[in-house]
């Protein structure tokens, strides 16, 4: 199962920083002869829950792997608490899309979400009871314990899920990333994925949601990021969740009464 894990934070955080700082970060793959990204810059607060909304080749997954340092950033600047994101990924974690993930590898559900606590206790080091209390608890939290010794093949795509979401709330990161998190899982999956999100970002941990779902936003969401390579809107889901900025991201045409929220 191969998963990614941030290095050690090399730099305190600066007191009052924003959880996550982009100025004109623009990107291009050495296979493409055009950017995937162009000029993206925002802020992220933190206690913010942040929907990052746009098509597919929108460049939503290519901005969460420069946040995590998985992808070199061509240009333009990327800060984590007011420090340089590479120096400081062990504040950072993601929920990355179940279909990248190899689940026919032999582990359980338990070691993968200690997986979570590598960052914080090295890759050859015996866990600690304090380890092994932030795992029970990320199992209670996603109501997966009675699965702990399952492998993890075994399982539903959405109890999949709630594995990754565990292993990321033992992290105990202060920036979470979630890639498509409400693909092909339950209805009380996805609930239970916003009431944690609800609760964590209470608790002033901040957190970006890439997602194609237009009904939650105003819902779920404090923000709403609208992407296709560029940012094409950025606020309150109500403001800018209107005809004119999914026609532009997403090339819809809509009947000039439409108010997609009211839907």
């Amino acid at each position: 199962m191969r998963l990614h894990y941030g290095g050690q934070c090399h730099l305190p955080a600066r007191e009052g920083a924003a959880a996550l700082q982009l100025n004109n970060v623009s990107h291009r793959y050495a296979s493409t002869s055009e950017d995937v990204l162009r000029g993206v810059s925002l802020t992220v607060s933190p206690g913010e829950r942040v929907a990052l909304v746009g098509p597919n080749g929108a460049g939503k997954s290519t901005l969460l792997k420069l946040i995590l340092g998985m992808e070199h950033l061509s240009r333009g600047t990327i800060d984590v608490f007011g420090r340089p994101a590479t120096h400081c990924l062990h504040r950072v974690a993601i929920v990355p899309q179940r279909s990248t993930v190899d689940w026919r590898f032999p582990i359980t559900v338990r070691q993968v979400v200690m997986m979570g606590r590598y960052v914080h206790l090295g890759w050859f080091k015996r866990p600690k009871p304090a380890d092994f209390e932030a795992v029970g608890a990320a199992l209670d939290t996603m109501d997966i314990t009675e699965l702990a010794d399952r492998q993890v093949g075994e399982l539903s795509g959405g109890q999949q899920q709630r594995v990754m979401l565990a292993r990321t709330l033992a992290h105990d990161a202060d920036l979470m990333l979630l890639d498509e998190p409400l693909n092909h899982v339950d209805i009380t999956t996805q609930e239970l994925i916003f009431h944690t999100l609800e609760r964590i970002t209470a608790m002033g941990k901040a957190v970006i949601v890439s997602t194609h779902d237009l009904g939650v936003l105003t819902v779920h969401f404090t923000r709403a990021l609208f992407l296709d390579k560029r940012i094409i809107a950025d606020g309150s889901p109500k403001e800018v969740l209107t005809p004119e900025t999914i026609a532009e991201a997403y090339g819809f045409e809509f009947h000039k009464d439409y108010h997609p929220w009211n839907s």
